[in-house]
């Protein structure tokens, strides 16, 4: 039996980190855009590991090198970047935000208000604002967007900032 080219499972090695970098993409909500530059850069390196593996000449080393690149940047690196996209504090926001912009709809408006953001964090035992300190006597982040969104009304951080664009479209980041 005649063995694969290097070059025909580099080939296959290269569709396959699209596929797993495309699906992991698809996998973590559009609203948590802080992924973006990460998951191009992490796909990029895997395909710089797909092109060592194309390439027939060096050591015996080079294949096992792009192997293992390909392996961390084409299948560790996104499935891990997934798996992590959404930490509790980011869970609340996303929660808090879809009861934000439900009450904006429930009540006819086109605008997600800040009491809207307030009303739906304190209804699932959260708060919006920094936590008010001695050391940091202003609340920071309670009035304007972004807010500052705190799954637990007595804790500090973590917490998460949540905007909206266009009257209803959310935008969670970590802050």
């Amino acid at each position: 039996m005649k063995s694969v080219s290097p070059r025909l499972r580099a080939g296959i090695a290269g569709v396959a980190c699209l596929v797993i970098a495309i699906a992991a993409a698809l996998a973590v909500d559009s609203r948590l855009d802080r992924h973006w530059v990460l998951r191009g850069i992490t796909l990029l390196l895997a395909l710089g590991c797909v092109a060592v593996l194309a390439d027939r000449s060096g050591r015996k080393a080079r294949p096992i090198i792009g192997f293992v690149g390909v392996l961390m940047f084409g299948l560790v690196f996104p499935v891990t970047s997934t798996t992590w996209a959404t930490p509790p504090e980011i869970d609340f926001a996303l929660v808090v935000a879809d009861d934000a912009t439900a009450a904006a709809t429930t009540d006819a408006r086109s605008v997600v208000s800040v009491e809207d953001v307030r009303a739906a964090a304190e209804a699932r035992g959260g708060a919006v604002g920094s936590l008010k300190t001695d050391r940091t006597p202003e609340v920071r982040g309670a009035d304007a967007y972004p807010l500052i969104v705190r799954p637990k009304k007595d804790q500090g951080r973590p917490w998460a900032c949540l905007s909206f664009s266009n009257g209803t479209q959310a935008k969670i980041r970590a802050c």
